[in-house]
């Protein structure tokens, strides 16, 4: 099947986030929403459900767990046992709440800026402080700095926050350094969230390996967190999973309050399992459009914008653009949507070393894309 993004006049009658934050001349490629239809067998699930006036409370049956679980083996290899996996509302709240019973009041949290803005915020949330250890640029790709890592380990973080694959450079973790992480925390006794909510939308060529498989050491010291909302584009449904694989992270997370689960969307598990069992199509044909688009930007870019510099991302849908040589600022934000009317994400929202870059949603039409591009260029 082929996939196109809906009509601007259409997209236009949406009420999310997306649509709605800007005046109609602006382009919205910033918040991590995609422009394509809803897949069918999921349009199909919640239109039944509405039909038979099922919106009540969601009664967390086992049919989720066994989905992603079935979903996990099909894609990635990764042998997952549904009774280690449970539900809440979105992957925020499973960081939050994941963070409350790892770690105690002030401890420190590794992350890796420049890093999914909301980070720093949900550790603070969770009672932590953020410790940053920055990303190593090693030319054509990024790395953990696994010896910097270490060091923060030593001077007492009792958790790591890791983004895999890493919004928003689009960059997939090696099993080699996934592997590193797990026996370091291993080492200092501390615990892994890995945010993998972004793992179904990886592009060919690459692997991607969940943290969870690596090793003992990732299953004793690790909890994923995960939904099928970013791949099938319903953040609005409110579904997300946590997943472990060893007897001493589950019993961790026994202690989570029932209300916890309790607050799963009935429409988000509703959705959850059908695209997690009938949606393999339509993500395909979705990772197809986007592979499309992710090489038209470097095209576009390097005839109309070649300052900017751009590294085509191994997953998902976001491009981190560095605008420093354009000398806009360290914000180019601002001056994209005052002057080009296009709505970018700040780069400094993602930590100090986003300074200069922005991000951008490249999940839309390649018109649509190619005329951000156009704007961009005219506002030099």
């Amino acid at each position: 099947m082929d996939l196109n993004a809906d009509p601007l006049s259409l997209l236009r009658t949406r009420t999310s986030e997306k649509w709605t934050a800007y005046p109609p001349d602006v382009l919205p490629l910033f918040v991590a929403e995609m422009d394509f239809p809803l897949a069918e067998p999921i349009a199909e699930a919640l239109t039944a459900a509405i039909r038979r006036s099922d919106a009540g409370y969601d009664g967390g049956s086992t049919e989720l767990p066994e989905a992603f679980a079935r979903f996990a083996e099909r894609h990635w290899d990764w042998a997952v046992d549904p009774a280690r996996v449970s539900t809440t509302t979105d992957v925020s709240v499973a960081i939050v709440e994941s963070l409350r019973l790892a770690i105690s009041p002030g401890d420190g949290v590794v992350i890796n800026p420049p890093v999914y803005a909301p980070f720093f915020d949900l550790i603070g949330e969770a009672g932590g402080m953020p410790v940053e250890v920055p990303l190593v640029n090693a030319g054509d790709t990024w790395e953990l700095d696994l010896e910097a890592i270490e060091h923060a380990f030593i001077a007492g973080a009792r958790g790591y926050l890791l983004c895999h694959p890493h919004n928003p450079l689009g960059l997939v973790h090696s099993e080699v350094q996934l592997r590193q992480l797990a026996e370091l925390a291993a080492k200092y006794d501390v615990t892994v969230l890995s945010d993998e909510i972004h793992a179904p939308l990886i592009y060919p060529g690459i692997q991607f390996t969940p943290f969870l498989s690596v090793s003992d050491a990732a299953r004793e010291h690790g909890i994923t967190v995960t939904s099928a909302s970013k791949a099938w584009n319903f953040a609005g449904l409110k579904c997300a999973l946590f997943v472990t694989a060893s007897t001493r992270m589950s019993e961790l997370l026994s202690h989570l309050p029932d209300e916890v689960h309790f607050r799963t969307s009935l429409f988000g598990r509703i959705a959850s399992i059908a695209g997690f069992t009938d949606g393999d199509a339509w993500l395909d044909a979705a990772k197809r459009a986007l592979d499309t688009n992710r090489t038209l930007l470097g095209e576009v870019l390097a005839e109309h914008l070649p300052e900017v510099g751009y590294r085509a991302p191994e997953a998902s849908y976001l491009a981190w653009l560095d605008f420093r040589a354009l000398g806009w600022g360290d914000d180019p934000s601002i001056r994209a949507l005052e002057q080009a009317r296009v709505a970018l994400n700040p780069g400094p929202s993602f930590g100090t070393q986003g300074r200069g870059f922005v991000r951008l949603n490249f999940g839309c039409s390649p018109d649509m894309l190619t005329e951000a591009i156009h704007r961009l260029a005219a506002a030099r």
